[in-house]
Parts: C-alpha cells; sequence; structure tokens
C-alpha cells in the first residue's frame, strides 16, 4: 500500500486548466520533490493534498484511504509553509505545542514531544524565545518544529527555504535532509531551486503547465533527461543544446563544419536526414591536451568567469553558443580557439520538434 497515492488528479479553475491530470505513488519514507517553474502547478497539487483547495477531479489517498472531502486536521498531514507564520505573542515552546494544545494532548505529553522536537532541531536554548528574538533560520527551525511533533504519515513543504539567505538556506537543506534520514517519514516538498530537488529528493517530479513532464530520481532525472524542458531545467549551468543533422553516420553541428560521430546507441532512432537537438552537461567538456578529434568541439571562448571551484567559460561553435565547467586553473582565455573534448556517454539527442529524448538501442 502506498503511504500516498495521488491519481489523475486535475483542478480547473473556470476554463483554465491548472492540473491536467496527476499521478503519482509514493512509498513510505520517500521524499519527493515537486520541481518547477511559477505557475506549473506545484503549489496547487500540494494544496489539493493539504486539504486547502480542492481536486476537480481524480483522487488523493493516504494509506490507502481517499483523503478528498476530509477535512484537512482530519488528513494525518502536517505542512510547513513558505511564511513561517509563528505566533508573535508565543513563546518558542508554546509555538510548536500550540497545534497539541488545541487538540486537548496532556501537558506532559505535549512537553515530552516539544522537547523532543527541539532536540532534533538543535533549539533546545531558544524554546523561552519569541519569534521576534529569532533569526530566519531559528523561526524555519520552529516552523519545522511544530509539524514535527504532529507525527503525521505526510509532511507538506511549501518552499520553506526561500525566504532564508544562500548561507542559511545551505544549512537548512541539510538540517532537513538529516531530519529525513532519522525520521524517514513521507515528505512531498515543493520548490522552484533546482539545486534543493537534487540534494534533498529520493525523486522528483518536474512539473510544466500542470503536467509531469518525468518523474524520477535525481540521478536520472540529471543524466537521462526525458524532454528538452528538463534537460534545460535541471542543472547549472543548463545542458548545451546543440542543433545538428544526422548525415552518413555524423551529427553535423548546424552552422559549422563540426562533424560529430553517431553514438552507436542512437543509429535506428536517428534517421538519415534528421534533425536533432545534441544535448552536453557542461561539466562533461574538457580541455583537449592535443589537436582535436572525433570527440572533441572547436570553439571560440568569448567570456571566462571564475566561481572559485571551477571556470565557466562561454563559447561560440559556428553559430551557436556553448557553456563549459573547467578545473579553476585551467589554461584559457578570452578570444582563444580550444578544443573541448567529452565521452560519447555524455551525448543525449533530441527531437526538436517533439522536444522528446530520442530511444536509445
Amino acid at each position: 500500500m502506498s503511504a500516498l497515492e495521488i491519481r489523475n488528479v486535475r483542478k480547473n479553475y473556470g476554463s483554465v486548466e491548472t492540473l491536467k491530470g496527476i499521478d503519482i505513488a509514493l512509498e513510505s519514507g520517500e521524499f519527493l520533490v515537486l520541481l518547477g517553474s511559477s505557475g506549473c502547478g506545484k503549489s496547487t497539487l500540494l494544496n489539493i493534498i493539504a486539504g486547502l483547495a480542492e481536486a476537480t477531479s481524480g483522487d488523493v489517498l493516504i494509506g490507502g484511504r481517499s483523503i478528498l472531502g476530509v477535512h484537512p486536521k482530519n488528513r494525518d498531514i502536517a505542512m510547513v509553509f513558505q511564511s513561517y507564520a509563528l505566533y508573535p505573542n508565543l513563546t518558542v515552546r508554546r509555538n510548536i505545542g500550540f497545534g497539541l494544545e488545541m487538540r486537548g494532548v496532556a501537558v506532559a505529553e505535549r512537553d515530552k514531544a516539544v522537547a523532543e522536537a527541539a532536540r532534533l532541531l538543535q533549539i533546545e536554548s531558544l524554546l523561552d524565545r519569541k519569534p521576534s528574538q529569532l533569526s530566519g533560520g531559528q523561526r524555519q527551525r520552529v516552523a519545522i518544529g511544530r509539524a514535527l511533533v504532529r507525527k503525521p504519515q505526510v509532511f507538506l513543504f511549501d518552499e520553506p527555504l526561500s525566504n532564508l539567505d544562500a548561507k542559511l538556506r545551505l544549512e537548512m537543506r541539510t538540517e532537513l535532509k538529516r531530519l529525513h534520514q532519522l525520521l524517514q517519514t513521507t515528505v512531498v516538498y515543493v520548490t522552484h531551486d533546482q539545486i534543493e530537488a537534487m540534494t534533498l529528493a529520493s525523486r522528483i517530479a518536474v512539473m510544466r503547465d500542470g503536467r509531469i513532464e518525468q518523474l524520477g530520481t535525481p540521478e536520472e532525472i540529471y543524466n537521462e533527461p526525458a524532454t528538452l524542458y528538463v534537460a534545460g531545467f535541471v542543472g547549472a549551468p543548463s545542458m548545451n543544446m546543440l542543433k545538428a543533422v544526422v548525415a552518413d553516420g555524423k551529427l553535423v553541428v548546424a552552422g559549422s563544419d563540426v562533424r560529430i560521430p553517431l553514438p552507436a546507441r542512437y543509429r535506428t532512432s536517428a534517421r538519415e536526414g534528421a534533425e536533432v537537438v545534441v544535448g552536453i552537461r557542461p561539466e562533461a567538456l574538457r580541455a583537449a591536451n592535443s589537436t582535436a578529434t572525433d570527440l572533441s568541439l572547436p570553439v571560440e571562448i568569448e567570456v571566462v568567469e571564475l566561481t572559485g571551484p571551477e571556470l565557466v567559460i562561454s563559447a561560440r561553435i559556428g553559430a551557436q553558443r556553448l557553456t563549459a565547467c573547467l578545473p579553476p586553473r585551467a589554461a584559457v582565455a578570452k578570444g582563444e580557439t580550444r578544443s573541448l573534448a567529452f565521452d560519447e556517454a555524455a551525448l543525449r539527442l533530441f527531437d526538436p520538434s517533439t522536444g522528446m529524448a530520442l530511444p536509445t538501442a
């Protein structure tokens, strides 16, 4: 039995269809991230699970029980919002335990639950402070603690780190990962940040225009993107997309004389004369040690940026642009013409008319 099952969920606002048939099944302990840009439907789906919005059609089950029409407080879920939504007049201790207090939980049991949540979140020393005396990261810990004491079947997180600065986001990502590993509770987490998705998720659902473009592990989403959209959305910098034509067993890069051998795994799906998009991750490229080979791309370097751990170069190959991530001490300079080598396994081919990845043999 799945811990959470979403069956063909659709949501309409008048004539506007926001969700167009979502199907997901989560086993107990999975960490699912709903990833996508603003307006893709990820928060709408989360709100339907939480009971803050009703589906137009379809069903949502928790522990095998349909929860459509069930009041949010009876769904055995706990939600952490983008805003901390703490009571400013209550201490941290009472903020964490307020939900239990409203349910009439005995004081001793409530105090035990609050103390355990504070220990897990490492905020024992803050229990007697008010929210105004806390930093943003501490307030978010309190909001998470309020959800933890519920001990629900499913945790729901709606972009909980978006109000934090970069350093705090990194710290809280680590905390959330640690907590999930300790508690092994089922989580549905909404974000537009692909780094959060890649580091936290056991599975990612990349959403676009109310549909799931691809559902898979972070490794599958990153290494085997199912569509051009997924390939471009996941990864920083995003995957290079080079227009090419299949000719005589080669991939001829448009606007140049560059010819790349067609990988054997694509020989049945990339027909002669077909237009394709060649995808290659920036980090899969490296400075060639000698003269250009069949598995290299001659480029003219236009911009060189040192980020610290890597050197990001922007370059041209014929009339098209290319990005590469090289070691920080790579000897490259603006205006140079260099060859960037790669392994055949790093290439991904897409159909430009459908946006779908070409099947491999």
